[in-house]
């Protein structure tokens, strides 16, 4: 089971064969290897039985002089 807070990665194909990368993270643990997670971008074309990824950390984005002045998404992502 992965931690509250950790980023889950859930990967796949939808029903017209274009890859899905959906980034999400735990928020509670419902016992029976399920837990409840909220997903940082759309979640179309997510069905029972994709791969899911525990990452084993929690969401993270650069700091720095780097990033000053700079637009990110919450997965730090430049837009």
């Amino acid at each position: 089971m992965p931690n509250i807070y950790n980023a889950l990665v859930v990967k796949g194909r939808d029903t017209v064969d274009q890859p899905i990368n959906v980034t999400c993270e735990v928020q509670q643990l419902l016992g029976n290897n399920r837990v409840r997670a909220v997903a940082m971008s759309a979640t179309d074309g997510l069905t029972r039985g994709m791969e899911v990824i525990d990452t084993g950390a929690p969401l993270s984005v650069p700091v720095g002089g780097v990033t000053l002045g700079r637009i990110f998404n919450v997965l730090g992502e430049p837009r």
